[in-house]
């Protein structure tokens, strides 16, 4: 359900008075409820709720290409996080990273948003202008193993030195990735030298987390090509495995194909890939293409405790997010998906860049783009480059690692739970249309 944002908020201050612009421009229902704003100082505590919230909303409106194109509501985005966190203006240095590990040191003011950062992590590295849309950069949280758990995709109007420093743990940090899904894009990349050691190192470092499905005869192939040096050739073959350039999720839970069934999601390819292991059986993968998801929702809900009802003094619940898609099983018969997970927001934004990045493939357009320049604005190069370092050799596979078997392509035979609606309410503005559905056709299915 959206709200207005409420007159007291609107009339006061430069957030605020951005506020009333956007209500008069898009509407009273457009916009979700904003993080109310007092005006006396705030608490630690209190600074921490509106932190909270703004993260929320933020994640909220960037569903909606309607106000994430919007410079005014961007403007205003950006300006509400400095004054949340009472950051001041100034250069400092920020640390980020690469697939592999490496840590590149940028030079940047705290109000700068993501594609500044942007570039002068491309300076750094002396990544050519026009190949700097190619990449972006994702928050990530390091867990205890050394592996990445990707929160979300910083968008245009953050401050990254503000998003990753709020959250007051070391474990958060910037991650350098590329952007796009379709792996004929590599050969734009692979045309400069930079461009194809930053590919060459994420490609290393999926295959040994396991996100990249490998045998062994394949990963003899390829760690025969690291020892020549033949980066293109390493990732040509790469090119052809299962899983490649694909972003993987937490384990989660999805109705597919049985209530509560512990899953592992991927997403990449035009699809979104849920491996599972059945009682009694070996891992086992299903496919949904987002061609065939005539539209998608993101709902979010608060788990009542044991009893049905809430307790006075109770701590305030964990909120359940949602992923649930309408999917085309065979000719006559569509079904719902849900997937359970507290990442449901990040799965949503791959589905719908999926998409986006479908649509201009079929319209005869490129990805190729250079960052759009603001008034006045230059791009800072870097006065001392650093190159991007090659990852060590694969390591032996892991002997634990077990095949996946591919379930039906058609599904036809999985049994879905159907969801008539979602647990809390969703109004028709809150449910993602797939207009890359529209375009398929018998041969898809």
């Amino acid at each position: 359900m959206h709200f207005s944002i409420p007159e007291t908020e609107s009339r006061s201050g430069d957030s605020g008075g951005s506020a009333y612009v956007l209500r008069k421009e898009y509407g009273a229902n457009v916009l979700p409820a904003f993080p109310p704003k007092k005006l006396f100082s705030l608490t630690p505590a209190e600074v921490e709720q509106r932190r909270e919230q703004l993260e929320k909303y933020m994640q909220a409106v960037r569903q909606d290409p309607l106000l994430g194109s919007s410079e005014t509501f961007n403007s205003f985005l950006r300006r509400a996080q400095q004054e949340t966190q009472q950051v001041p203006t100034e250069e400092v240095s920020l640390e980020v990273l690469l697939s592999n590990g490496q840590k590149v040191l940028v030079n940047v003011l705290t109000s700068d948003q993501t594609e500044d950062v942007l570039e002068a992590v491309a300076a750094k590295l002396d990544l050519p202008d026009d190949l700097i849309g190619y990449f972006s950069l994702f928050l990530v949280r390091e867990k205890d193993d050394g592996a990445f758990s990707f929160v979300r995709k910083l968008q245009e109007f953050e401050l990254p030195y503000v998003s990753v420093t709020s959250l007051r743990s070391q474990e958060y940090k910037i991650v350098l990735r590329k952007s796009y899904w379709d792996s004929a894009y590599d050969d734009d990349v692979m045309e400069n030298r930079v461009g194809l050691n930053l590919l060459y190192a994420q490609t290393v470092s999926d295959i040994e987390r396991g996100w990249i499905l490998v045998t062994k005869e394949q990963h003899r192939q390829l760690k025969s090509l690291q020892e020549k040096v033949s980066k293109k050739e390493f990732l040509r073959l790469a090119q052809t495995l299962r899983h490649y350039g694909y972003l993987r999720f937490d384990a989660c839970v999805a109705d597919f194909p049985e209530k509560d069934c512990p899953v592992v999601v991927s997403a990449g390819n035009s699809e979104l890939s849920l491996q599972l292991r059945l009682p009694g059986q070996q891992l086992r993968e299903g496919s949904f293409r987002v061609t065939r998801m005539r539209c998608w929702r993101v709902t979010s809900s608060v788990p009542l405790p044991s009893g049905g009802t809430s307790s006075p003094g109770r701590g305030r619940g964990e909120v359940r997010l949602e992923l649930a898609f309408e999917y085309l099983m065979s000719k006559d018969r569509l079904q719902w998906v849900t997937i359970t997970s507290p990442q449901a927001i990040m799965m949503s934004i791959c589905l719908q860049s999926m998409v986006d990045e479908l649509m201009v493939k079929k319209s005869g357009g490129s990805i190729r783009k250079m960052l759009r320049r603001r008034v006045g604005g230059t791009l800072r190069r870097s006065d001392s480059q650093q190159a991007v370092k090659s990852p060590p050799l694969l390591e032996s596979p892991d002997a634990s690692r077990e095949s996946v078997v591919k379930l039906s392509s058609k599904l036809s035979a999985v049994s879905l739970r159907g969801i008539g609606s979602p647990s809390t309410d969703a109004s028709a503005s809150d449910v993602h249309g797939n207009f890359a559905f529209e375009g398929i056709g018998d041969e898809d299915l």
